[in-house]
């Protein structure tokens, strides 16, 4: 693919005018790179939805420059929200809410609720600030595929179906942003981040349940997702070494993704490191998911990390990768060698 040239950018008023223009920008949060539209201009979000292969029915979240203009696109919000608004925007943390009746259907999936998120990244912040108006900006990859946390990264999936690309440099969080709907005066988590369970009971005093289950529709909740050319396989840290050399029996390129380096590896095997705190681990995780169609590998064998603060996110993203994001956590039969088309 051709270098990116003029279209990689870090001009804000370049970006604000393609967006007022009914173009795609891709932009840099805190989380991921989003594919941004004008939300209010259906044509330009559907053009998201061609240009990543997405489902018309898979919601998108809005992005807006500040709490104040929530309003703009809901007509009812709990106190509950008002004090996560209060608490945690700019950041990674997506509020759903009752959509006003002007929001799009493309925007929506059309449920009643609209998906809002106040981001933390500066280009971000500058752009929307500029815009004035709300951003419609899911991940910019190809729908189920690994999200990007690198201008490089959008360039090499998407390329010239982007009209511009702000380059805001790696992005600092490296997961998706958590997702929190309000149901009956309770919390439900559909899609867990950086601003964990925990994080939301101590703002609000509501234990808030977790459903992120295959009948969820919210952003990145598919049963697969995230998910690399190779096929990602999710075991414990004793069983890696008897994976590797049942899949390599079969004459399967593999390589292993984890905190630590496994006694005995192979040396031929490649080891994608996974970092050791959670923190790095989620600004790794998806440079390594790329890292393993780089390497040619059919097989990656994948060891989660604890189920616990941000590594309960963590766990999502990777079972979403292995294509188990109806709940399991290990595949029951690898059996099959994939096919790498």
């Amino acid at each position: 693919m051709n270098d990116p040239g003029s279209r990689l950018t870090t001009d804000v008023e370049r970006a604000v005018q393609v967006l007022r223009d009914g173009g795609l920008v891709a932009i840099p949060t805190e989380t991921v790179y989003g594919l941004a539209a004008d939300a209010r201009q259906p044509a330009a979000v559907a053009r998201i939805f061609t240009c990543k292969q997405r489902p018309a029915d898979h919601p998108l979240i809005v992005h807006i420059h500040r709490p104040e203009q929530i309003p703009d696109w809901t007509l009812q919000i709990p106190s509950a929200a008002r004090q996560l608004a209060e608490a945690f925007w700019p950041g990674p943390l997506t509020l759903v809410l009752p959509r006003r009746p002007e929001v799009a259907d493309g925007v929506t999936g059309g449920l009643p609720t609209v998906a809002l998120r106040v981001p933390a990244h500066p280009l971000a912040r500058q752009l929307l600030a500029r815009f004035d108006g709300g951003l419609a900006a899911p991940s910019a990859n190809r729908h189920g595929r690994v999200s990007p946390t690198t201008a490089q990264h959008v360039w090499s999936e998407l390329g010239d179906a982007v009209d511009l690309l702000l380059d805001g440099g790696p992005c600092r969080v490296g997961i998706e942003s958590t997702i929190v709907e309000f149901v009956d005066g309770g919390l439900r988590v559909l899609r867990p981040g950086a601003i964990t369970a925990d994080d939301l009971q101590r703002v609000t005093g509501i234990t808030p349940s977790i459903r992120t289950g295959a009948d969820v529709r919210a952003p990145g909740a598919m049963t697969s997702h995230y998910a690399p050319r190779a096929k990602v396989v999710l075991v414990d840290a004793d069983c890696v070494l008897p994976e590797l050399a049942g899949w390599s029996a079969r004459g399967a390129r593999v390589g292993v993704l984890c905190a630590h380096r496994p006694d005995d590896l192979a040396a031929d095997v490649p080891w994608l490191s996974l970092g050791s705190a959670t923190e790095q681990q989620a600004r790794q995780l998806y440079a390594r998911l790329r890292q393993a169609d780089e390497l040619g590998l059919d097989i990656l064998v994948a060891v989660p990390p604890p189920d616990a603060g941000l590594g309960l996110a963590l766990r999502d993203r990777l079972r979403r990768a292995a294509g188990l994001g109806d709940g399991r956590l290990f595949v029951a039969d690898a059996s099959r060698r994939p096919s790498r088309d």
